[in-house]
This record gives structure tokens, sequence and C-alpha cells, in this order.
């Protein structure tokens, strides 16, 4: 009796449906200085694990907010999440500082880290403030009658 041939797994292909924080170029930046904070982490030396730890949760809150706040429907609950994930940004940026002044830090990184919060800094600014602007209609929201 022949054996059996297997079947060809189907070819696996990337979806072409995104999720709405996916098409948000600030989410690809906040993508960027993770793998940027992930790097830096790697490089502390031993022992100084604390401020890893407090960079990576701080970095990867970042695309968190704005996702969550992407998959909100409120202008002011998106605005609210910008800002949460802006407040995650300065407090990398915070960190950044702490690093360098203990000389745990290149460069070169913290030239990468830095420009990457800033960038993010100024998209997470003006998209809360879009989101606010367009968010602050004058009805009650109950329709005109």
């Amino acid at each position: 009796m022949p054996e059996p041939v297997p079947e060809p797994e189907p070819e696996r292909r990337p979806s072409k449906e995104f999720f709405d924080h996916e098409k948000l170029d600030v989410f690809k930046v906040a993508i960027e200085f993770v793998v940027v904070a992930h790097e830096t982490v790697l490089d502390l030396p031993q022992g100084r694990a604390y401020l890893g730890d407090q960079l990576l949760r701080a970095a990867v809150s970042i695309p968190l907010n704005i996702a969550e706040g992407a998959g909100e429907y409120s202008p002011k609950e998106k605005a609210r999440f910008c800002r949460i994930a802006k407040r995650s940004a300065t407090e990398c940026a915070a960190v950044f500082s702490v690093l360098d002044s203990l000389g745990f830090i290149d460069s070169t990184k913290l030239e990468s880290g830095r420009s990457l919060l800033l960038r993010l800094v100024a998209m997470l600014v003006q998209l809360a403030k879009s989101k606010e602007i367009s968010g602050s209609g004058r009805g009650t929201g109950a329709g005109s009658t």
C-alpha cells in the first residue's frame, strides 16, 4: 500500500488588514523606540536591572497606550491615551538622563533614543490636541430637536 502523501502547508501571507494603531506613524516610531530601549538594557552593567526594568516598562507603555487610544471611539478618550503615552515617553527620557549621568549608555544610543523620544512627544502632543479639538462640540450630544 503506498504511503500517504502529506498535504502541502498553505502559504502564509501577511494579512492585508490592519488594526487602527498599526496605521499610525506614531505607533511605528514608538515600536522603533522599544527596540532602542531593549538594546540599551542589554548593555547595562550587572546589578542595574532596576534601571532596565523601569526603562522597558515605560518604553512598552508608549505603543500600548497608543494602541488602546486608537481603539477608543471617544475623541476625549483618544486624547487621554495620547497624554498617557506622552508621559511614558518623558519618563523614558528621564531614565536615559539617569543612564547618561551614571555613564551606563553610549552616546550613539543616547542620541538615537532621545531623538526618537523627542519625535514621539511632538507627535503625541499634536495627536492629543487634534483629538481634543475634534471632541469639543458645543451640543449636549443628545441630537437636535
